[in-house]
């Protein structure tokens, strides 16, 4: 039983810091600027390279610092009822690379194990024609994708919304190429299946060219059966067994070309109609002002009514979308910028490697260098109290029950600090800090820590510039500062912190020797 059938043809050492020494401004010695000056001084981001990374397993951390803690604003796209979900623009600290990240809901995925293996399958695939997936994440009931992020929107905001320039013609056979070759690259590779294929699927790279997003090869939930397009619009046998099929997938790509044709939303079986009546004029865009040459409509109409035939086994396979459309690719020469009327992509200069230390570097200074927040407080955690030795001289009279409330306080935060619950610590460092009555370097290193932990730079920079102040010639401030530093991308000032962390300790060991 056919749909339609047109009869067109064919397509971190220790050392006594001498008493009396109370938090204020910084020494003189040694002087600092202010949070906002260091801010002020920080360097433009440069381009990442253009190879795509292996796919990895990011953190939560890493991901909610790339896009701002998944700041309303850096929403690109919302969408699903059954499944819903959010991508967010982003852009990784380390590499400055662009990245897209697409946030499930919490119960779209509770195996953690499928999903984690669903997305490293995914992740081998690499084409020039997709909008490759170069990681994820697995945190708590949290489920999220990392891709290249495509800066020049979806094909149907250049088909629906546009507001320059519609799409010409031999942009449309592109794109309809473009997204055929890979679907067969996906086919080739063992993945054929690719969920809720429309429109909203195809995106345009810095070039302009058009890129199939990997998110669709992943299920949409976790029976993989959520489609969550217009009924009108869902492969009939889909409707039929709540399946999706490899045919499925070219019906769902005849809608694109269909949308390529009539730069609207057509239902599937209204155009069928209208190609079965052989009416072509009112099938194809008006705003194409009759701009394409006849014979090349016709086999694009042919091949649309090809891929939306209800019965899955009279559609053709990849292989065959490819072979028709790549002959009638006969612009390649023009770029799909030009094409699109954008501007054209300058290529930026890598970024230039961090400098490295004038000296070398302690375990802490080594884990504060690379970033490793874990390794850093590990190595607080061993240290405990051991630098705060001579910062407080207390009467007898001193052991107040405030004080003894306000030491009450630091252990509780000790505990939830070994035990990584950050916020908590924070929370009990700051009673132990806002009483006034002791200063402890190593708290405010701890409470430094702890708001790295909880993607909070400005305020771990503040700690750690306070640690300086009671303890001015403690490397471990230095380290804390230059850790900060280097979350605020002030990758200069992180060095130069770096190096005089060094320098102290360096000193402190020539200083303690017989």
């Amino acid at each position: 039983m056919g749909c339609c059938r047109s009869s067109l043809r064919t397509v971190t050492l220790s050392e006594k810091k001498p008493p009396g020494r109370v938090a204020g401004a910084l020494p003189p010695h040694r002087p600092s600027l202010s949070l906002n000056q260091l801010q002020a001084r920080a360097p433009s981001a440069a381009a990442a390279g253009r190879e795509v990374p292996a796919v990895k397993e990011f953190s939560l951390e890493e991901l909610r610092a790339a896009t701002g803690g998944f700041a309303p604003e850096n929403i690109v796209s919302e969408s699903g009822e059954k499944a819903p979900n959010f991508v967010y623009k982003g852009r990784l600290e380390a590499t400055r690379r662009a990245i897209a990240v697409k946030k499930f809901t919490k119960m779209a995925w509770p195996d953690v194990k499928q999903f984690a293996e669903e997305a490293r399958g995914v992740g081998k695939l690499r084409h020039c024609r997709m909008a490759n997936l170069i990681g994820y994440c697995c945190d708590g009931d949290e489920r999220l994708l990392v891709a290249e992020f495509m800066p020049n929107d979806t094909l149907a905001k250049h088909l629906f919304h546009w507001e320059n320039q519609t799409l010409e013609w031999a942009m449309r056979l592109r794109v309809a190429y473009y997204i055929a070759e890979a679907l067969e690259y996906c086919s080739n590779e063992g993945r054929p299946l690719y969920h809720d294929l429309n429109s909203y699927r195809v995106l345009f790279d810095e070039n302009g060219d058009p890129r199939l997003s990997c998110f669709g090869l992943m299920k949409n939930s976790r029976d993989g059966k959520s489609y969550s397009t217009n009924l009108a619009y869902t492969p009939p046998e889909y409707l039929r067994n709540g399946r999706v099929t490899s045919e499925s997938i070219i019906y769902s790509y005849g809608t694109i070309l269909l949308d390529l044709l009539s730069g609207k939303r057509i239902p599937p079986s209204r155009a069928c109609d209208m190609i079965k009546g052989n009416n072509l004029q009112v099938l194809m865009d008006s705003h194409l002002e009759g701009n394409y040459p006849t014979e090349e409509a016709t086999t694009m109409v042919d091949l649309v009514s090809q891929c939306l035939q209800y019965e899955p086994r009279d559609r053709p396979n990849t292989k065959k979308l490819v072979s028709v459309l790549e002959p009638m690719q006969i612009k390649s020469e023009v770029p799909s910028y030009e094409m699109l009327g954008i501007p054209k992509h300058e290529e930026e200069a890598p970024p230039t490697p961090p400098p490295q230390p004038q000296h070398p570097l302690s375990a802490m200074g080594e884990a504060c260098s690379r970033m490793d927040l874990t390794a850093i407080h590990q190595i607080l955690v061993n240290t405990h109290y051991r630098d705060d030795e001579g910062t407080n001289e207390l009467s007898f009279q001193e052991w107040t029950q405030q004080m003894r409330d306000m030491l009450e306080a630091r252990k509780r935060g000790d505990f939830a600090f070994r035990d990584k619950d950050f916020k908590a610590a924070i929370d009990c460092y700051t009673q132990f800090v806002d009483v006034g009555t002791m200063v402890s370097p190593t708290v405010f290193a701890r409470r430094s820590l702890c708001h790295l932990m909880s993607d909070q730079p400005d305020a771990a920079l503040r700690d750690a510039m306070q640690a300086q102040c009671v303890y001015p010639d403690w490397p471990t401030a230095f380290y804390m500062q230059a850790v900060a530093l280097s979350k605020l991308n002030m990758q200069s000032d992180a060095m130069d912190m770096l190096n005089e962390a060094s320098q102290l300790e360096e000193k402190r060991q020539k200083n303690t020797k017989p």
